[in-house]
């Protein structure tokens, strides 16, 4: 797919990027260090009167205004802070695909209007970086659930917060550990797929570079030296520093570039195109089967009915044949009577006329 990410610089776009990941993963310094200003709070130490209450997961987006390579960019950071802090963190997965979907919802509901609002924006979420704690170990279950149950609704891209907590030889092994489970698990994360036989050469090099480096290996700061008369931010060690920026010692860079600059556009028709096409066909389709279930009891209602007004009409049927039975069966008695009782008129008549004739 060719990177299609070279911005109109005569306006502005808009962006929104989910993040999620679990406490002390880094990721509300990385937001904070890619909008270069305090965007998110940080978490308050709990009380030790406080510290055994678990708070359920909350999605709370941030609006910003950037500027990249001369471009405006209103970006909406949706960070969800409680995920992955809970004993049982099945909520958390429901929570952050219903609100991703509801953006959908949003979109299908304005494009069915007549009219529609010319001041509608659209809330959908183009990039979810999904911080992964930098153990050195494999992917856990929680990791390989959400990106598994997201990853039809929004491009997922893995990174690795706080890792320069790492060595160099054992963030290269963690990252070559991930993506085998990622791989393994067949989990279709956003990799910057593209085409040897259409694309260009240099979106072939650009993309290639970006998928090596999956999944991203990040470092935030939010203090800022002069290095060379250069503003830089950096994070302070006792044996020297880490330079945020500097590909040496993250892909913080790397991640930011392809997020505001180069894939930005990318990451948007992916959404458009084919996350949210797929999304509202499903949703007209349960839609149609929802209609159609609705009408399938209204068709058997009308037939049982139906053959309960069939089986009184022959009740009624049989009554009458009935009534009619009996209707016959009186009329000829009544003309059995009525014989016997002429038959007994004559002989009464006859017996008068002899004694007459007697005397």
């Amino acid at each position: 797919m060719a990177s299609r990410g070279r911005k109109s610089k005569s306006k502005g776009v808009t962006l929104t990027i989910m993040v999620v990941g679990a406490s002390g993963t880094g990721r509300t310094t990385f937001v904070n260090t890619l909008c270069e200003s305090d965007v998110l709070p940080h978490k308050e130490i709990p009380s030790p009167s406080t510290a055994h209450i678990e708070e359920a997961i909350g999605i709370k987006p941030v609006n910003v205004e950037l500027e990249e390579d001369g471009v405006r960019i209103a970006l909406t950071v949706v960070d969800t802070p409680g995920f992955g802090d809970l004993i049982d963190n099945t909520s958390c997965f429901g929570e952050i695909l219903g609100y991703i979907e509801r953006q959908f919802d949003e979109i299908l509901s304005e494009e069915t209007r007549i009219k529609r609002n010319p001041r509608f924006r659209d809330n959908r979420v183009h990039a979810l970086l999904y911080f992964i704690q930098p153990t050195g170990h494999a992917l856990r279950e929680i990791d390989i659930e959400l990106m598994r149950r997201l990853s039809s609704r929004v491009n997922v891209i893995p990174v690795v917060g706080k890792s320069d907590s790492l060595t160099p030889s054992e963030l290269k092994a963690f990252k070559k550990r991930i993506m085998e489970d990622i791989e393994h698990y067949s989990i279709p994360v956003f990799n910057f797929p593209y085409d040897v036989e259409e694309d260009d050469e240099e979106t072939i090099v650009e993309n290639a570079a970006l998928r090596a480096l999956l999944p991203f290996a990040l470092v935030g700061s939010e203090e800022e030296i002069e290095v060379d008369g250069e503003p830089v931010r950096v994070r302070r060690y006792p044996w020297g520093l880490v330079e945020v920026d500097n590909p040496k010692h993250s892909d913080t860079g790397a991640l930011r570039g392809a997020l505001l600059s180069s894939h930005l556009t990318d990451l948007k028709e992916i959404t458009h195109d084919f996350l949210y096409e797929n999304y509202r066909t499903e949703k007209l389709s349960k839609t149609s089967s929802s209609r159609d279930s609705t009408l399938l009891p209204a068709d058997q209602s009308n037939r049982i009915k139906e053959e309960q007004l069939r089986k009184e009409e022959e009740k009624l049927r049989e009554v009458e044949l009935k009534v009619q039975r009996e209707i016959q069966e009186r009329r000829q008695e009544l003309l059995v009577k009525e014989e016997t009782l002429r038959n007994l008129e004559s002989r009464l008549a006859a017996q008068g006329l002899q004694q007459q004739e007697g005397y």
